[in-house]
């Protein structure tokens, strides 16, 4: 940053309050800190500015904590306004702050670019400011599920304040909790994660917890081959499609590494570990299902890869894991797999 640029920003940082009242006008001061839904002057509470120095930070920083995003008041001038250039940003500072405007910035700010909603980036940065699920709405949801012992590493996250945006993307979004599941390649690179949104009230005698909208699951990022990882894949794999059908599975299989690839299209795309001899593919008693389970067999049998499908007596394993209980689903299961790998997996 350079000097006029630095010395901007202090000078906006000692009027925060007033800088966010013409900035951020749909927000409100909270406390010690002035709250809104984003930079673009949303209304929320999911951005916050620091509005005084305190020891967690000088006054003017600021938070999007549903993007992860953040900077100091003269990026909030330049993404409110859409200036791209940091002489239109300073000078716009300037006349805030009734200074006069130079001729020249010899030094211009670098300009952070905007990172794109819906990209790799972007799930990224919610993956990172998501927290672990235990004690959380989302282990709520997973025991509501039937799934007690969630045997997941670090691959769901929990996220109270997720964005939602309608099927039309023009009305403000709403703010929902989420369980947000990882999605990697098979170097475990992040490439996108999966949103399901949950709903605090509601998990009564007949529901499962899901927020009341149009989508209430939906991924973002790059999916196509990749997965949400329970575990690292040597030899053995299973593949399935839903998160909480595969889940299911690892309450009776724990230390038995599985991909969700979350959709049937995406399990038949699924790309193998370099290692990989022998795949269980957790099949969906639909049709969907079984086309995915028959074209990812067919491409592990081209890639020298033994395939063996699991099959639920249901619609899918977390249906027999709610109706027939653990025990049951345990014994359904194992009677599937080969002695070896009961004998090596079994919990």
């Amino acid at each position: 940053m350079s000097r006029d640029a630095s010395e901007l920003a202090r000078r906006l940082a000692r009027e925060a309050e007033a800088v966010c009242r013409q900035y951020l006008s749909n927000g409100k001061r909270e406390g010690r800190y002035w709250t809104v839904g984003d930079v673009q002057n949303t209304p929320g509470r999911s951005l916050f500015v620091r509005l005084y120095e305190s020891p967690k930070g000088p006054a003017g920083k600021w938070t999007d904590a549903a993007t992860g995003e953040h900077g100091d008041l003269l990026d909030i001038i330049r993404e409110r306004l859409a200036l791209r250039d940091f002489r239109d940003v300073a000078d716009e500072a300037r006349r805030f702050l009734n200074l006069p405007r130079t001729a020249a910035e010899p030094d211009p700010k670098p300009v952070r670019p905007a990172v794109r909603r819906g990209s790799r980036a972007a799930a990224r940065r919610l993956f990172a400011i998501s927290r672990p699920i235990e004690g959380t709405l989302t282990e709520h949801y997973l025991q509501r599920r039937g799934i007690a012992d969630v045997h997941h590493g670090d691959s769901l996250r929990h996220q109270p304040r997720c964005y939602y945006y309608g099927p039309d993307d023009v009305c403000p979004p709403e703010i929902w909790p989420a369980m947000i599941a990882c999605v990697t390649d098979v170097d475990g690179v992040i490439t996108g994660v999966h949103r399901t949104w949950l709903d605090p009230e509601g998990f009564g005698p007949n529901l499962l917890g899901k927020a009341p909208i149009d989508t209430p699951r939906r991924a973002m990022g790059d999916l196509l081959g990749n997965a949400v990882r329970l575990g690292v894949a040597n030899d053995v794999l299973v593949a399935g499609e839903g998160l909480e059908t595969v889940l299911s599975l690892r309450c009776v299989l724990p230390t038995m590494p599985m991909a969700v690839a979350l959709s049937a299209s995406h399990l038949a795309a699924l790309q193998f570990p370099p290692t990989l001899r022998r795949l269980y593919i957790a099949c969906d008693a639909d049709a969907a299902g079984m086309g995915a389970a028959a074209a990812l067999t067919s491409r592990a049998d081209e890639a020298g890869i033994e395939a063996c499908v699991l099959s639920p007596r249901l619609g899918d394993f977390n249906e027999d894991l709610r109706a027939l209980g653990l025990e049951e689903l345990r014994a359904a299961v194992c009677a599937q797999l080969p002695p070896h790998d009961v004998a090596r997996f079994l919990s």
